[in-house]
């Protein structure tokens, strides 16, 4: 049985919980202040960028075919991958076809959703990550925690224990000496690689053109060298038109990093063409579904206007509390509680849990940049496994209280016992039957219930 995202967080280390907690409010603070500093009504955008992605997602059929034609079109070779095996062998098949070896990745969650770095070293592909979060995430053979800062979960000094340990220089916690360090040592890599791997933060079906934003430059420096650019992207990452883009590029600066415009924005149209001096003589784009056409048969279609910018993690108090790896997917937070459970299809029970680990606040849909109602399809997740008739580990068993709250003398009873449990010491475990590892992992507060019903009592002049 998966382990609860509560007993994930309650075995959670303190200094950890503490940095994900400092770097979710960091980034929400940020958010908040550019978004809500340059637009006066901000709301009006999320709903229409909104709006744009769910007119995209209706009628994707006709705007893949139309994408695919223009990229065509620009020279771009075209693949499609039912699953992540199908994209693991499309990309492994075009790097054996050109006989490359050396590959360079910018960043790229469509990549970690299919587990293809540790599938290109078992078949003899040296693939480095170039992403300076993801470059350490894969130094210490760790996931990321977050859709935007994969390491949110560490701090500086733990980052220079890695690099120390790599033999990247001596210990030294100064951020812009890890930087350099890392610059120097991932130089020579692109230089040397065969080709370059990415993802797509948006493909454009009017003109084809995929977009690519990073604040470091590494998908740049990944393509300039290489003789292949293997793009692997959702089909969902598409929007209508290329004036789309600038909506879109704007909320997802500010969403993310609280930056009017991440530092760098790649438009890219196809292969070097014979005018310019560098860049891949070849340029492949894998469509991955992955349960994406099934999701979008069902009724949390939704979420697949999400574009990653993980500021529904920033503000969710579970994340803060649990981090990302709670979330036992790469796609963890309040998106994750619902992309995760649909895109697993037949195993969907794994992670039929997930959506139970929110407080429903709402906070997740007021800051999503394309108004997904986050909340509305977490209730209809936990429904689905209702019906299903799926089990959830560490859930409380909710029939013993139906019962209770359906008999007025059961009731009665309850409010009177929760006065006794007062006088009892925390360091007393309860022995309740059901409840023994919840209670294990809990401090009860004191009781305070049972006043309403005497006060209505005396008001009335009537027994309760």
């Amino acid at each position: 049985m998966p382990q609860p995202i509560d007993t994930f967080a309650a075995n959670l280390p303190a200094g950890t919980r503490a940095t994900v907690l400092d770097g979710a409010e960091a980034g929400f603070d940020m958010r908040k202040s550019r978004l809500h500093g340059d637009y006066d009504n901000v709301d009006r955008l999320r709903k229409l960028a909104g709006d744009i992605k769910q007119h995209t997602l209706d009628h994707l059929d006709e705007y893949l075919e139309k994408a695919v034609g223009r990229m065509e079109q620009n020279g771009t070779q075209i693949h499609f991958a039912t699953d992540s095996d199908d994209a693991r062998k499309a990309v492994m098949g075009i790097l054996r076809k050109a006989n490359a070896t050396r590959v360079v990745k910018s960043k790229s969650m469509a990549t970690e959703e299919v587990h293809l770095n540790a599938y290109l070293e078992e078949n003899g592909v040296a693939c480095v990550e170039t992403d300076l979060g993801e470059f350490i995430v894969q130094l210490d053979k760790d996931t990321p925690s977050h859709i935007i800062k994969p390491i949110m979960h560490k701090n500086r000094r733990q980052i220079a224990e890695t690099f120390e340990k790599h033999g990247l220089g001596d210990y030294n916690t100064d951020p812009q000496t890890i930087t350099r360090r890392a610059r120097a040592h991932l130089r020579s890599r692109y230089m040397e690689c065969d080709a370059g791997i990415t993802g797509a933060n948006f493909v454009s079906a009017e003109s084809g053109r995929i977009v690519i934003v990073t604040n470091e430059g590494n998908a740049r420096f990944c393509l300039a060298p290489a003789k292949i650019h293997i793009a692997l992207v959702g089909i969902e990452k598409i929007v209508p038109s290329d004036r789309d883009l600038g909506l879109f590029l704007n909320l997802l600066g500010r969403s993310a990093t609280g930056q009017q415009l991440t530092i760098y924005t790649e438009f890219i149209s196809g292969p070097r063409r014979d005018s310019q001096p560098h860049g891949p003589e070849e340029m492949h784009v894998i469509f991955l579904d992955n349960g994406r056409s099934r999701t979008l048969a069902t009724d949390c279609r939704e979420i697949l206007r999400c574009i990653r910018c993980g500021a529904c993690q920033n503000v969710c108090p579970v994340y803060r509390q649990a981090s990302g790896h709670a979330y036992r997917h790469v796609y963890g937070g309040p998106v994750g509680a619902v992309l995760s459970p649909l895109l697993a299809g037949e195993k969907f029970a794994d992670y039929a849990d997930l959506p139970k680990a929110s407080s429903l606040c709402g906070a997740c849909n007021e800051v999503c940049p394309v108004d997904i109602p986050i909340p509305d399809l977490l209730l209809k997740l936990r429904n689905k496994a209702h019906r299903e008739n799926v089990p959830s580990p560490g859930a409380l068993p909710m029939q013993p209280f139906a019962k209770m709250a359906t008999h007025p003398s059961l009731w009665r009873l309850a409010m009177r016992g929760g006065a006794v449990a007062n006088l009892i010491p925390d360091s007393v475990k309860l022995p309740v039957p059901g409840l023994g590892t919840w209670l294990q992992q809990r401090t009860l507060p004191e009781w305070r219930g049972g006043k309403f019903r005497n006060w209505m009592k005396h008001r009335n002049g009537k027994n309760s």
